[in-house]
């Protein structure tokens, strides 16, 4: 589990096919103090393996499906938010985040303004039913709010149903990849679980017309 609070970020050093996926080396000095082979890592929002360890790093590996379903920046050069998997004993800040991304998302705007930068991200429509003002979402591996959602419910009548904006200070800018992102560029996404949790509950829960009464 995580928190969504990237604690630094890495490059991705080098890459190689792997079977029918890819082995990727993220050079990572700044996080290697306390990384051990099979921890749990979140790699821009995708929980991942480490496979290997070393001062400068860590490789994990990538199968067809997490290739095929995350935002393709596996390519050498690109930056990456590292986040270690939460210790039991450790402050939980941010919102649960596991580190299974559930879509990938688009920019479709920026505006930077002098005390913020506001970005608007549209998403798989699926993924809509899960969007609220001032909930939770990751958005590559960063805890963000959103602000203001599109379709019924929602707080902006001209934006879909499946988009929603967000509000993002300085700080995350600096210290996260977000402030690189420009218009038309791809983000894993992940919805609040708890959300998630109690929608499916819900939707399994038998209505009291069909529920067995106990004699």
């Amino acid at each position: 589990m995580f928190s969504g609070l990237v604690e630094t970020t890495g490059t991705i050093a080098r890459t190689e096919p792997h079977g029918d996926g890819l082995r990727v080396h993220i050079h990572a000095p700044m996080l290697m103090d306390d990384v051990a082979i099979s921890d749990s890592i979140a790699v821009s929002g995708c929980c991942l393996t480490a496979v290997t360890v070393d001062a400068d790093g860590f490789e994990v590996e990538l199968s067809s499906e997490t290739l095929r379903a995350t935002a393709p920046r596996w390519h050498v050069g690109a930056t990456v938010n590292l986040e270690r998997a939460l210790p039991a004993d450790g402050r939980f800040g941010g919102h649960v985040v596991t580190g299974h991304v559930e879509g990938v998302g688009t920019v479709t705007t920026r505006e930077d303004r002098e005390d913020a930068t506001i970005l608007t991200i549209e998403t798989p429509t699926p993924m809509a039913r899960w969007w609220i003002p001032k909930g939770s979402v990751t958005v590559d591996g960063v805890s963000l709010t959103t602000v203001d959602v599109g379709g019924p419910g929602g707080t902006r009548s001209d934006l879909p149903a499946h988009a929603f904006t967000l509000w993002l200070i300085p700080h995350t800018l600096t210290v996260t990849t977000l402030g690189d992102l420009a218009v038309g560029d791809a983000v894993n996404l992940e919805a609040d679980v708890l959300a998630r949790y109690a929608a499916r509950a819900a939707a399994l829960e038998p209505s009291t017309e069909t529920r067995e009464v106990a004699p």
